[in-house]
């Protein structure tokens, strides 16, 4: 297990989170994540920990409404919110971690196919 911060591109929204850096990242191409450019990192409420900016968030949703896709109200940067596939955890954009580029390389990245999110999700679950 591995703590890292992250945050928004203007720095108003800053987060904390633990995970195990040798579970897979998921690439998704439905089309909120291939636009967002998301790489997902799934992790439980308890080990995620909102820093700053929780006054600068603004959420939209759409289809069912269960996601929760919150973005910075200042720069539009998505790096985090609450996904339909994991209600009550947190999913973390992965290029939003501070010094990304330095952990790339141990990233284990798969692809996951949302444009069949159903048959998909039981696959991650």
């Amino acid at each position: 297990m591995i703590s890292r911060e992250g945050g928004c591109h203007c720095g108003r929204v800053r987060f904390r989170v633990t995970f195990d850096e040798g579970a897979p990242v998921h690439d998704c191409d439905c089309s909120i994540c291939t636009k967002k450019g998301f790489l997902h990192v799934i992790v439980t409420k308890e080990a995620f920990t909102l820093l700053a900016g929780a006054d600068a968030l603004t959420t939209y949703t759409f289809n069912t409404g269960v996601a929760k896709h919150t973005f910075c109200s200042t720069c539009g940067v998505h790096a985090f919110y609450t996904p339909r596939s994991h209600p009550d955890g947190v999913d973390v954009n992965a290029r939003c971690l501070d010094d990304f580029e330095a952990l790339r390389p141990s990233l284990r990245v798969e692809r996951f196919h949302g444009l069949e999110w159903e048959a998909s999700v039981e696959r991650i679950r």
